[in-house]
């Protein structure tokens, strides 16, 4: 299915049942993009130590590639709940909407770069004769560098999420449809995903400050949505006041 043709049919959904699938979307992307960088990635990475840290990749390659695997799905999920945002919030400010459909869908496309960057360790590390020129302390190394830059693309992948949650926030306080608390609470988890511009000083803010704002932004509006979606007949209001309502 085309991204039109995907739009198209979303367009044509229930305020709240695009609501509600935003936060399924939003539950299934937290979890599957999350999880390989904390839970494998976490496990696997001995910090300063090529050598020990190619082991564990190839001794658990079958985990190594569930991550990638998993990684794949959590961005996919992200295209779709950020398509679902803007369709929900756009009779707010259509101009607005579009830039944080714009900025989240860069955030996706540097997402897959990050995903790239996951897999190519263990893809130097079975690199076989292709690879033959290198010495296998070489490869080691080549492969923790590469596992570096994943951190990198993650953290510049985090400051467009943030700017996406400083957009969204803004359309969520001035929707008559969602809680205004939710909207104040996503824009300051988004600043907060903005220290990772400078990097050393989102690592020192990270706990508790920045695992607080998140978690105070994003699991509220997650749940909200997941079981209240929006109050249907006021986002009509506002989607006809804009002229953007199709029923």
């Amino acid at each position: 299915m085309s991204t039109t043709a995907l739009t198209g049919r979303l367009g044509e959904a229930s305020p709240r049942f695009k609501a509600r699938m935003a936060g399924v979307f939003q539950l299934l992307e937290a979890i599957t993009a999350g999880s390989p960088g904390v839970f494998i990635l976490g496990r696997l990475v001995v910090d300063g130590n090529a050598a020990a840290t190619a082991a564990n990749i190839l001794g658990h390659e079958r985990l190594y590639w569930l991550g990638f695997v998993s990684l794949l799905i959590g961005a996919a999920c992200h295209v779709v709940w950020a398509l679902l945002m803007y369709e929900l919030l756009k009779p707010v400010n259509r101009s607005v909407s579009l830039l944080a459909a714009f900025v989240i869908l860069v955030c996706c496309a540097i997402q897959a770069i990050t995903n790239l960057f996951y897999l190519a360790p263990l893809l130097i590390l079975q690199g076989g004769s292709s690879l033959s020129a290198f010495t296998p302390e070489q490869l080691q190394a080549l492969a923790l560098m590469f596992l570096k830059l994943n951190q990198y693309a993650f953290n510049i992948n985090l400051v467009f999420f943030g700017l996406w949650c400083v957009l969204t926030g803004y359309l969520i306080f001035r929707s008559t449809f969602l809680p205004r608390i939710l909207g104040v609470l996503l824009a300051i988890d988004g600043l907060g995903f903005v220290t990772y511009l400078y990097p050393p000083l989102a690592y020192h803010l990270f706990i508790p400050y920045l695992a607080a704002a998140s978690a105070l932004g994003e699991i509220p509006l997650e749940l909200w949505l997941i079981v209240m979606g929006v109050n249907p007949q006021r986002w009509k209001e506002q989607a006809s006041a804009a002229g953007e309502c199709r029923s």
